[in-house]
């Protein structure tokens, strides 16, 4: 892959353009006609996943996305008292940019081929504009057939307007980072205090690639609870190690190539995506509900990818989604929640055929996992920890056979291994 550049979130068929000039983009598609563009992203390698734009949050944080881009989506922009666009402004850092490609923009000279009055596709490009407007996006350009608007960099300015025109108001309850299963508000979500008009809020971003190896601003200003700078550079190196063992450990793991998709199911600080990052994959790092600590909107400060999850529900991709998955503690995360069984056939289905997961786990609970995986057909081993056997932390590398329901395991082709 390259160089990482920082992410946006647009439709499939841009996101694999991007990814092959080093940028590194999630792209999604609704639960209907569209959402096929996703598997066909993931079976061709480009980050996807499947989502909508409806009353919930969109399960990423504040200030994560450098760009959000929205080509022929037809979603209804101006409605709902600008909803959706409210959402994509949460999610926009400072200074980010939207973009907008197909009706109504150009209508003008497309509205008898889209098959819409004039008037209608006028009133839809004013209510656009004006819900821009209110949040004090500054338009750049139009241009053929995209418009491109611009979010500020802090919200001094924005806040003096609040109290002239009608504007949506700022949030004042919701964390702003909470995005599982949190509804959608009519409300501006405040950036970060300033004391300048020109200071960016939440601190300014390091250039890539220096930005994947410095501080977060939101560890470096305190906000994450028993984060500092220092433990931040320790767990970057210690994955550095971890990674480089797994490697030992699987030679699979050390062919490059050999793996595209990868997915990290509890990423924490995002190390081993970080670890990965000369190799030619992407990770999409999981910050579980149950973890102790919000620390998605680090990982995308340090220009990786991520989303939240439910270990004890499916995950919004397709079957056979990925080529390698990575459970840090993660049983033992959910084992007073749910079944290890479940988030075990959970595994299973987003898992490719001879894909590899790489368990990192209490003892006692891989030993237990590695019973049920047999029984799943995985051919698996327990490895020692890299610092010792003496650890009780141990690790389970695990491929999945490719088999099928007619004939026995006995009859099938035996699976690479592991090392």
């Amino acid at each position: 892959m390259g160089l990482l550049e920082p992410p946006l979130i647009q439709v499939a068929s841009w996101g694999a353009y991007l990814l092959s000039r080093n940028i590194l983009a999630i792209s999604f598609a609704p639960r209907d006609t569209h959402e096929a563009q996703v598997q066909f992203a993931l079976e061709r390698g480009v980050p996807a996943l499947i989502g909508v734009l409806a009353s919930k949050r969109l399960p990423y944080p504040s200030r994560a996305f450098d760009m959000a881009h929205c080509s022929r989506c037809l979603i209804p922009w101006g409605v709902y008292d600008g909803l959706y666009l409210i959402e994509v402004d949460r999610i926009l850092r400072p200074g980010g940019y939207w973009i907008l490609s197909g009706p109504p923009i150009n209508w003008k000279r497309h509205w008898k081929g889209w098959q819409r009055t004039q008037e209608d596709l006028s009133a839809e490009q004013s209510a656009i504009e004006a819900v821009a407007k209110s949040l004090c996006w500054k338009k750049l350009v139009e241009k053929g057939d995209i418009a491109i608007w611009q979010k500020p960099t802090n919200h001094i300015y924005c806040k003096k307007t609040r109290k002239v025109f009608k504007q949506p108001q700022f949030c004042q309850a919701q964390d702003p980072d909470r995005a599982w299963y949190s509804k959608m508000e009519t409300c501006l979500t405040p950036l970060p205090e300033v004391s300048d008009i020109k200071e960016i809020a939440g601190g300014q971003l390091e250039k890539w690639p220096n930005r994947l190896q410095s501080v977060p601003p939101r560890i470096s200003s305190g906000s994450l609870d028993g984060v500092t700078a220092e433990t931040f550079r320790e767990d970057t190196e210690l994955w550095k190690k971890r990674v480089a063992h797994y490697k030992a450990v699987s030679n699979q793991l050390a062919q490059k190539g050999r793996y595209r998709n990868l997915l990290d199911m509890n990423a924490h600080l995002g190390g081993f995506a970080a670890a990965l990052i000369d190799d030619p994959v992407w990770v999409i790092n999981v910050v579980p509900t149950e973890a102790k600590i919000n620390t998605l909107g680090a990982i995308y400060e340090r220009g990786l990818i991520g989303t939240y999850q439910d270990w004890c529900e499916a995950m919004s991709t397709y079957p056979r989604t990925y080529d390698l998955i990575h459970a840090d503690s993660v049983l033992t995360l959910y084992k007073d929640r749910c079944e290890i069984e479940d988030i075990l056939l959970e595994m299973d289905r987003i898992l490719r055929p001879e894909g590899t997961v790489i368990f990192r786990d209490d003892v006692d609970i891989l030993v237990t996992t590695k019973s049920i995986t047999d029984g799943m057909n995985w051919d698996s081993h327990i490895v020692d920890h890299e610092k010792g056997p003496h650890q009780r932390e141990k690790l389970l590398f695990a491929v999945k056979r490719y088999w099928t329901a007619s004939a026995p395991a006995s009859d099938q082709q035996d699976p690479k291994t592991v090392s």
